[in-house]
């Protein structure tokens, strides 16, 4: 969202991800604006391939919160409405909730945090910590009861399941 993206192949899946996280992270008003957002990020698009994109990921035109026109992708899962740069304080109240509902434990080790959850509950809980705004988290892998978190920070495992038991604490 507000985060730098990683090193990302020039490949149009990685482009229209970006797109997304873009359009899903702030209003965007037009294609020359999401054009300009993509080249601060490294990636030249023409106005052509653009469209295309857009057309391809869903995007629609909807109200934002000052009555013009912005992009917005459909949300994931259940809710499929279209999205609006999330605040990243509605995130964090959202994945808070989240937490105090699913999250059973949380263990560290060096960089790789273990989150449990109720079965069938892990994949939901990985997506919301994926599209929320933690810079110490660089990614998710979800089985069935059990999230793995890789954090950027070599021995930040520690304070990154801290950080969660401390959101399971506030969500409830």
């Amino acid at each position: 969202m507000s985060l730098a993206p990683g090193p990302a192949p020039q490949t149009k899946a990685a482009r229209q991800a970006r797109i997304r996280a873009l359009l899903a992270g702030q209003a965007v008003r037009s294609q020359a604006e999401l054009a300009a957002l993509l080249a601060d990020d490294g990636v030249q698009v023409t106005q052509a391939t653009l469209s295309r994109d857009l057309v391809e990921i869903g995007a629609v035109r909807v109200r934002g919160a000052d009555g013009g026109l912005v992009y917005a992708v459909r949300g994931e899962g259940g809710d499929r409405s279209p999205r609006i740069g999330l605040d990243p304080e509605v995130l964090d109240a959202r994945l808070a909730k989240l937490c105090a509902e699913l999250l059973v434990t949380a263990e560290a080790s060096a960089n790789i945090v273990v989150l449990r959850t109720p079965p069938g509950a892990a994949n939901f809980l990985a997506l919301a910590i994926d599209h929320s705004v933690i810079p110490s988290v660089l990614g998710t892998l979800a089985g069935d009861d059990t999230v793995m978190i890789v954090t950027r920070d070599p021995l930040g495992g520690e304070a990154v399941a801290a950080r969660f038991l401390e959101l399971a604490s506030q969500g409830g």
